[in-house]
């Protein structure tokens, strides 16, 4: 069991002891200092609820709701939702602040609450810590009998989240539907296969095949979106009847495509061609975070503007954009936030602007990823144990490699020319990330098993 809070929420597995798994003791207490933070932070006691369709996910919202409501908060449920459905709700219903039910890409067993601030954001660092020393105290109270929060369900906003797409100036709808698309698409049986029909419809595309669209919550395979995980797809669009795929994670932030022949267009490039579309039509700045292609930072100069990292994590890349009144950012597992429509990553956006520069681009889907920079990203993880002491870690990588510039706003990141390894431990899971990028898979992967083999030196010497 695991239980792992952050500044961004709370997040664990399902079962077990209290504060050791994500138990409805845990739901109750951690949604009670959110709460209490939205009271007295906020003009509007008022916060909007969404799910993804994990099976854990009606049995932790009507926790979620019940202790709102206990404090005096009034609820607003939108039931099976997406993440970004959720963020845009939220100032939309004028809310104090919203919670999303979802652990994104984990496993079956995870849930998790994910809290936004009154502007429908990921709240900030500050504001996370506030909420976990409010946890860790237990301090808040509720309200009088008279006092209790109403429950209001809305079930239509996915529909308006739709018709909001399609109202994006960047979103061409005639070209779209012009191109006559046929596409296959993969939600994991989550919220996408709610919102994923209605948007291609929407737009225009006629020819779609559904894979795993029951919102059940039964994943058919590990629900984050790599290559690894989508053979199924993959085989449906090598018969060639199609002309791209599309897949998306439980919680519809996420987003990747799929060639024509099965091939993966990569995560780390949805990213890199939205970016490249909008960039030609709006110029001006990018952001995404460090463990990032650098791909993103070609076409940005390219089309003459400026690219920024941030630290990972959504808030982070948020903050960075805002900072340099970025028109576009994200982050290279397939996150797309686009400010024209909301701070977060938003899968439903990004399909609209990214089928919009495909029927432009006019040729196939692989054609299009072939007109970027080629880089390759290693994704590795190490699994931690309690007795590594991942600071000193990355403290001695850091000084074994001094002599490479080295940035360290966010772990480690090393630079060797075109190259780069980013060490990372994560904010989710018990896990350091290792991410390096070459010109070659090969060096890329080589680069990473020399630094993992480094860690390994470092954690052996160090016992």
């Amino acid at each position: 069991m695991a239980l792992i809070k952050s500044i961004s929420g709370i997040r664990g597995t399902i079962g077990g002891k209290p504060g050791e798994g994500l138990t409805p003791l845990d739901v109750v207490k951690f949604t009670s200092a959110y709460g209490s933070w939205v009271i007295n932070h906020t003009q509007n006691p008022k916060v909007v609820i969404g799910r993804d369709a994990r099976i854990s996910g009606e049995m932790v919202s009507k926790l979620v709701s019940a202790t709102l409501q206990g404090l005096g908060i009034d609820v607003i449920d939108l039931g099976l939702s997406t993440t970004p459905t959720v963020e845009l709700a939220v100032p939309l219903e004028k809310a104090g602040g919203g919670i999303i039910l979802t652990a994104s890409h984990n496993p079956i067993q995870w849930n998790a609450l994910k809290l936004l601030n009154d502007k429908g954001e990921f709240i900030s660092d500050l504001e996370g810590k506030a909420i976990l020393e409010s946890a860790e105290n237990e301090d808040f109270s509720f309200a009088e009998v008279r006092k209790i929060g109403k429950y209001t369900e809305i079930h239509d906003y996915i529909d308006r989240h739709v018709a909001h797409v399609l109202g994006l100036n960047l979103v061409d709808r005639e070209a779209i539907a012009a191109r006559k698309f046929k596409v296959v698409i993969d939600c994991v049986n989550s919220t996408g296969g709610i919102a994923l029909p209605k948007l291609l419809r929407a737009l225009g595309v006629e020819d779609i095949e559904e894979m795993y669209c029951t919102p059940d919550g039964n994943f058919p395979h590990n629900p984050e979106p790599l290559p690894e995980n989508l053979r199924d797809i993959s085989e449906k669009l090598k018969k060639g009847k199609f002309d791209l795929g599309i897949v998306v994670d439980p919680d519809v932030d996420r987003l990747c495509f799929m060639n024509e022949d099965g091939n993966p267009f990569g995560e780390e490039y949805t990213l890199v061609a939205v970016s490249d579309y909008v960039l030609s039509q709006t110029p001006g700045n990018t952001v995404s975070n460090l463990s990032s292609t650098r791909a993103l930072r070609d076409v940005t100069e390219k089309r003459a503007g400026q690219y920024q990292a941030a630290a990972v994590g959504e808030v982070n890349v948020v903050n960075k954009m805002k900072e340099t009144n970025a028109i576009i950012g994200g982050e290279g597992n397939g996150g797309v936030i686009y400010p024209e429509s909301h701070y977060g990553r938003d899968a439903l956006v990004g399909i609209g602007l990214f089928l919009t520069h495909l029927a432009k681009f006019g040729k196939t889907i692989s054609r299009l990823r072939a007109s970027y920079p080629n880089y390759h990203i290693s994704k590795n993880k190490i699994e931690l144990t309690p007795e590594i002491d991942v600071d000193k870690v990355l403290e001695a990588i850091k000084k074994k490699y001094s002599k490479q510039p080295i940035n360290d706003i966010d772990g480690v990141k090393i630079e060797f020319d075109k190259e780069w390894v980013h060490l990372r431990k994560s904010n989710t899971e018990p896990i350091i990330r290792i991410y390096s990028e070459s010109e070659s898979q090969a060096t890329a992967d080589h680069l990473a098993k020399k630094i993992m083999q480094d860690i390994k030196e470092v954690v052996t010497s160090s016992k």
